[in-house]
C-alpha cells in the first residue's frame, strides 16, 4: 500500500515552517502548531497557527469531498 503525505508551508522572512503529515497524524500537526507558536523565539505567531490549522482542515475536507486542495497563498 502506498503511504501518501500532506504538506503544509509557510515562509516567513528568512524563515521557513514545512511541516509534512499523513492523515492519521492531523492531530499531532495541530499540537505542533500551538507549541511552535508558543515558543518565543520563533517568528511563528498564534495567527500563522490558526491559518494554518484551518490550511490542514481544509486539506482533510479535500480528501473527504476528493477534490483538490485550495492553492491559496498567506
Amino acid at each position: 500500500m502506498r503511504r501518501e503525505f500532506n504538506i503544509l508551508a509557510l515562509i516567513k522572512g528568512e524563515e521557513r515552517y514545512v511541516f509534512v503529515y499523513d492523515d492519521e497524524s492531523r492531530g499531532s500537526l495541530i499540537d505542533v502548531f500551538r507549541d511552535t507558536a508558543a515558543d518565543p523565539r520563533l517568528s511563528f505567531s498564534w495567527f500563522d497557527a490558526t491559518v494554518m490549522t484551518q490550511k490542514a482542515r481544509e486539506q482533510a475536507a479535500a480528501v473527504t469531498l476528493d477534490l483538490p486542495p485550495s492553492r491559496t497563498r498567506i
